[in-house]
């Protein structure tokens, strides 16, 4: 009887290439990816007492105390548009961007049993945390349109096919920061200390309360480019959001494009350096 044949070895060593970044392998454990974002969404829901209305509750209640502060008090103006809608408008992809951003930097500490026995692209795990906030997104973008209809506005077609792109621009922000923030908290785990700070200082510094055309008129008046608030990311995402749910003023091309460019920057920058930390994660995290 002839013997078993020789299952094949294969050998899994790092890189010796600075700038490899094996993108074909997140190809190849795309299934482990769908699990990963399914198991992400089913324990950000379980044993709660409201489910997944929280997805819904928090960017309403914070659209009312953005209401309440910003336009009846302080009268920051909202292009036009009902204060209620434009705050929740800019609410969306920022909620989304905020919480998959505090998801994927503690989330390879919190899959360090995961890392430690099997070999997959580490990458997977803040990518699946950034994911699993879509459906979030989708039900609070449910109710935005029952506002819509109470205030009886509508955006064209055209204007809401622009929807997907400020989405996936927001995916991208949030992955291009997850990654150098996720990787740097495997070394420093004081680093999570740091993101609430972050991300109240950022959103401050978005358009999210206030009209980036604010901002683009005075840099303006000042002699200088409006494309420079583009420089800051999300100034592209939420613009773009809000144009495509309201049809409001189109965010300038010059400063979705500088977004854009920053955002491509990110990504391979957060890739590169995570690729390089990649190779300590099972023996730090």
């Amino acid at each position: 009887m002839p013997p078993p044949p020789t299952p094949p070895l294969f050998v899994i060593a790092p890189s010796r290439r600075a700038l490899s970044l094996r993108l074909r392998e997140l190809w190849e454990y795309r299934e482990l990816l769908y699990f990963l974002v399914w198991r992400d969404v089913k324990v950000r829901y379980k044993q709660t007492a409201f489910g997944v209305a929280w997805a819904l509750l928090q960017p309403l209640f914070t659209m009312a105390v953005f209401t309440l502060f910003f336009d009846r008090l302080a009268k920051v103006g909202s292009d036009g548009l009902p204060y209620p809608l434009f705050s929740l408008a800019g609410l969306l992809p920022w909620t989304f961007f905020s919480q998959g951003l505090s998801q994927s930097t503690n989330s390879l500490v919190g899959s360090s049993n995961l890392i430690k026995k099997v070999y997959f692209p580490r990458i997977i795990i803040p990518a699946a945390s950034i994911l699993a906030g879509l459906p979030d997104l989708a039900l609070a973008a449910l109710v935005f349109f029952g506002l819509l209809a109470w205030y009886g506005v509508w955006p064209g077609a055209p204007a809401l096919l622009f929807a997907p792109l400020a989405v996936l621009l927001a995916c991208a922000v949030a992955l291009g920061v997850g990654m150098w923030l996720s990787a740097l908290n495997v070394e420093y785990r004081d680093v999570r200390f740091v993101i609430p700070f972050v991300v109240q200082t950022w959103m401050f510094l978005s358009p999210v309360i206030y009209p980036a055309s604010g901002v683009t008129t005075a840099l303006e008046a000042r002699g200088l480019p409006a494309w420079l608030y583009g420089l800051n990311p999300m100034t592209g995402a939420v613009e773009g959001f809000r144009y495509a749910l309201l049809g409001s003023t189109a965010c300038p091309p010059p400063v979705f494009a500088a977004s854009a460019a920053v955002t491509v920057l990110l990504l391979v920058t957060g890739a590169i350096y995570f690729r390089r930390m990649e190779r300590t994660f099972a023996d730090v995290v």
